[in-house]
């Protein structure tokens, strides 16, 4: 899909340079101003650790009991998502290289890709079977759906920097939008409705990452390493340590 080259508005007049620059700058200021405020809710580097901590006892529980199984719940892997997708939004800024900009474009398509097919295949099936009608659930896959365009957009562009920053910005205002309506909405619903459930519905969701990820592993390193700094990355590697000691083959 091409962009057009010059400042045409819908009512065909024609922008200046300037006007065009203080249009950018102010979209990149409400998204910044829209991440502090939902970042202050989620605390993405708070939860990480929490997880981490949380991952460690599981661990330890598997050395004590070998015929336990680490069951993450299926709330926890989505917060999880989320936090790694504000934590890729946070790093596309003015500054920032044309390659690593890239980078950071292909990570989040491809996270915001497999965790939308999850909670579609695994867990809004779950919670409208125990919750009924939702508005917050009907809307959630045209949302799905929307995103998925602009991904397209954005993969088709080859994407080099500046003329996929608005796509890219759309993009984030949109899954902005769909986090907060599931971490105030549908995450506290699915935790008081599904109950013991929690836990199996995140080895699956568990189990089909993995499958998803499969083709992908090459592209996950290499936008990973361009994306994040050595001791996320080390952080992400350890969860992934979890993910294969939960599934792996036991032996009797």
């Amino acid at each position: 899909m091409s962009t057009p080259a010059s400042g045409i508005t819908g009512d065909g007049a024609e922008r200046s340079p300037e006007e065009l620059r203080d249009e950018a700058d102010q979209t990149r200021e409400e998204l910044a101003q829209s991440l502090d405020e939902l970042e202050s809710k989620l605390s993405p580097r708070k939860r990480v650790e929490a997880i981490m901590q949380s991952t460690g006892e599981h661990i330890q529980s598997l050395k004590a009991t070998a015929t336990k199984a680490v069951q993450p719940s299926i709330t926890t892997m989505i917060r999880v998502d989320h936090s790694h997708v504000l934590a890729v939004f946070r790093r596309f800024r003015p500054g920032v290289s044309e390659s690593r900009k890239a980078a950071l474009v292909r990570n989040a398509c491809l996270a915001l890709e497999v965790h939308g097919q999850l909670e579609e295949e695994i867990f809004y099936p779950a919670l409208r079977e125990v919750a009924g009608p939702s508005e917050v659930l009907d809307k959630s896959v045209p949302e799905h759906d929307r995103m998925r365009a602009l991904i397209r957009d954005l993969r088709a562009r080859s994407f080099d920097g500046s003329n996929g920053d608005a796509t890219f910005h759309e993009l984030m205002r949109l899954v902005l939008h769909h986090v907060a309506d599931e971490e105030s909405v549908l995450l506290p619903q699915a935790e008081e409705l599904l109950g013991d459930r929690l836990g199996e519905l995140g080895m699956r969701m568990t189990r089909r990452r993995l499958e998803l990820l499969g083709p992908n592993w090459r592209e996950v390193a290499a936008s990973t390493a361009r994306t994040f700094p050595m001791a996320v990355a080390a952080l992400a590697a350890g969860v992934l340590t979890v993910g294969w000691l939960v599934l792996r083959p036991r032996r009797n």
